[in-house]
């Protein structure tokens, strides 16, 4: 997705141009997940609390969030996240029409590094639903339930998942992949000292997308002869 990024005309900072579609969705998504960061962030410098980080997950925090604020803020004296939205478009639901911009501060850092470790270790499970593409599958026999690695292209914030299906969803998944279709999955979204994983999966179908897209992912396929594994390493899943 083109993405064009700019310097301030103060020399101060950076404004990045995302297009409507795909990127509105993840644009309104960081929108809510700032301020559940900063809100989360006061909570705790007052009470001393991380209990509003748990909450905060709900509207799209993250690990990967705090330790994007953490770099940001770092060796400054303070960041802003302000975002616009584009007026032909309107404002999305749920949002103020002009944003107040977010701020953090060095004196946020502890607390920003103390959520990213409770979520690395910790990290409540979310409802989600993903649509991703299939980029690996095992299973230990011809038949049965099989685990499946989905590269997500929306519905979080995490560049990958596994997820356990049964014997009819892992041919689905299998078939969407052979075709070059990414699918469409609700569950929960966990994580598991890091690393993510969907549990309670349900209603896993193909997803359509454009020509370019598939051709994509059908590129992806021929240059992926491994794409079907080996049975499971134990170390590698008590991890």
């Amino acid at each position: 997705m083109p993405v064009v990024v700019g310097a301030a005309s103060d020399g101060h900072g950076l404004t990045a141009f995302l297009p409507l579609d795909p990127c509105r969705p993840v644009a309104v998504r960081l929108h809510h997940a700032l301020h559940a960061a900063r809100e989360a962030t006061d909570y705790q410098r007052t009470t001393g609390g991380m209990e509003a980080f748990d909450a905060a997950v709900a509207a799209g925090v993250s690990r990967e969030l705090t330790e994007a604020l953490v770099a940001l803020v770092r060796g400054t004296e303070g960041a802003r996240v302000a975002l616009a939205w584009a007026p032909s478009a309107g404002t999305p639901e749920g949002c103020a029409a002009r944003p107040e911009p977010v701020e953090f501060s060095p004196g946020d850092l502890p607390a920003l590094r103390e959520a990213g470790a409770r979520y690395l270790t910790d990290e409540p499970s979310v409802p989600v639903r993903l649509t991703g593409a299939v980029v690996r599958m095992r299973r230990s026999g011809p038949r049965g339930e099989g685990t499946v690695r989905l590269r997500v292209l929306g519905g979080a914030e995490v560049p990958h998942v596994r997820v356990t299906l049964d014997e009819e969803a892992y041919r689905t998944a299998g078939h969407a992949h052979l075709v070059g279709l990414p699918v469409r999955v609700e569950g929960r979204l966990e994580s598991r000292g890091g690393f993510r994983r969907l549990s309670d999966p349900t209603g896993l179908v193909p997803v359509q997308v454009d020509e370019t897209e598939r051709d994509r992912l059908m590129k992806a396929l021929q240059e992926n002869p491994d794409f079907f594994e080996e049975p499971p390493d134990p170390d590698e899943d008590a991890s």
